[in-house]
């Protein structure tokens, strides 16, 4: 992963992501949702991206064995501080997804690849980002990957801004996904956004089954101002239709986040 990557990191409140509004909010719930309908026993995870914890901590919570990991130093010393406050402890260090060696083949009984994915720009960074999550995962585990669909990602930054609507731009992400920190127009940082078809190829040319894939948030990005405007029914409702339709490919691709799980064969 990029220096571009970790300095965006260091510089950016990830902690308030999934939690500062509505539409936000649906990703987390939608995920953890899906958590609790497979994750049943204590088993040993690890979240090899973790951020600043937000899925760790609430599968830690729930009796899970959870080990946590980012690149970015920032990250891990926020899980740290909110630790002293727990009652468990949790093994925690600084890592780059795509060399995982210091842990032993067979680990894990869960691996979350909850973000690194969309941030290697290149083959050969994501195909040792998958081997070294599928390495570290016993057999009959699962493998748990976020992803941004390209079709997604034209929509939002032409709603988000004109100047976006940009012919090379747009077409730069629908041919190749890649967007980086030095392109004249970029919005992020150095990222890469994938789609339902090549995640499903991915996984099963890597000897995964696939046995989940769903949108995290929907289309709920897309008109956030009028989500935050929602009353908790309303907004109950919303979660309640877009939990029933998550997993439709038409969904999938057309959400900002998506996950496919997959159990090791």
């Amino acid at each position: 992963m990029s220096d571009e990557v970790v300095n965006y990191y260091e510089n950016y409140r990830e902690e308030d992501r999934i939690t500062t509004n509505h539409a936000r909010r649906i990703e987390f719930l939608t995920t953890i949702h899906k958590f609790d309908e497979l994750l049943k026993g204590n088993l040993e995870i690890l979240d090899c991206a973790a951020g600043t914890g937000a899925y760790a901590f609430y599968l830690a919570d729930k009796g899970h064995n959870v080990t946590a990991t980012d690149i970015t130093p920032r990250h891990i010393k926020i899980i740290n501080e909110q630790l002293k406050d727990k009652s468990y402890s949790m093994e925690t260090k600084v890592l780059d997804a795509t060399d995982m060696g210091c842990f032993e083949d067979g680990r894990f009984d869960v691996v979350l690849n909850m973000e690194p994915f969309y941030h290697l720009t290149d083959d050969m960074s994501r195909n040792k980002c998958l081997s070294e999550s599928i390495r570290v995962l016993k057999k009959g585990g699962y493998l748990i990957t976020a992803y941004i669909p390209r079709l997604y990602l034209n929509q939002m930054i032409v709603m988000s801004d004109d100047k976006y609507l940009d012919e090379k731009l747009l077409c730069q992400i629908r041919d190749t996904g890649i967007l980086l920190h030095d392109d004249p127009k970029c919005f992020w940082t150095d990222t890469y956004y994938s789609s339902y078809d090549e995640m499903q190829r991915l996984y099963k040319d890597n000897g995964m089954e696939c046995i989940d894939h769903f949108a995290q948030d929907g289309l709920a990005p897309l008109f956030h101002n009028r989500v935050d405007q929602w009353s908790d029914e309303q907004f109950e409702t919303w979660l309640k239709y877009h939990l029933s339709v998550c997993s439709e490919k038409s969904s999938i691709n057309m959400s900002n986040h998506v996950i496919i799980v997959g159990r090791k064969s």
